[in-house]
């Protein structure tokens, strides 16, 4: 890409940025005009093709500006400097919703990304998910006490599976007009209670003290 893009004001890269997201996530990336990006960031298509060379290279730089934006903010909610699982899923809620206000169309074009099935993408986006999931889990992994869960209890199939609900919540969410910012976190907040009630020693252990 050219780095000219680096140089315009924050407030009109955030609107490339945003109109990207936009248009991406309600659409395939085939079906995705780079016109209608364009227009929706209100430049003209010749001068976003003067920042970014071709589609692949603007759909990329979107998916690495969302994995970027979104550990820089979970290491500014200090999401892994705590032990205990549920603390950390808290103050990762917050730190996606602060995202999500901000880019509000980012969380669809991830979830959209992930599952899609262009070959020109698809191989690229599963590979450096991987990469971003592996890099993730070294970081809080070590940091979970298993002893603070019920005994018999898989603890990567726990972690799976609250991770499969989050995404599936806010993909049923992202499907309405707007999204109730308050709402999210209220149904989050008690999601993560009943995950700890129903996952937890009764007797704290180190990570839960």
């Amino acid at each position: 890409m050219n780095d000219k893009f680096f140089t315009l004001p924050e407030e009109k890269q955030q609107r490339i940025i945003n109109a990207g997201y936009h248009v991406f996530s309600r659409n395939s990336y085939k079906k995705s005009p780079v016109g209608e990006i364009a227009q929706t960031a209100g430049i003209s298509k010749s001068l976003l093709f003067h920042y970014f060379h071709n589609k692949k290279e603007l759909y990329f730089f979107l998916w690495n500006k969302a994995a970027e934006m979104t550990m820089q903010t979970i290491k500014d909610y200090a999401c892994y400097e705590s032990e205990n699982l549920f603390e950390m899923m808290r103050r990762g809620m917050y730190a996606k919703l602060s995202i999500m206000r901000k880019y509000p169309d980012l969380t669809a074009f991830t979830l959209k990304a992930f599952y899609e099935k262009d070959p020109e993408i698809s191989a690229e986006i599963q590979e450096s998910y991987i990469g971003i999931v592996r890099d993730s889990a070294a970081i809080f992994m070590p940091k979970i006490h298993p002893e603070d869960f019920r005994p018999g209890l898989n603890l990567e199939m726990i972690i799976k599976t609250m991770y499969w609900t989050t995404e599936g919540y806010l993909w049923k969410a992202l499907q309405q007009d707007s999204l109730d910012f308050d709402q999210l976190e209220k149904d989050f907040l008690e999601i993560l209670d009943l995950w700890q009630m129903a996952y937890c020693r009764e007797t704290p252990g180190k990570g839960n003290e």
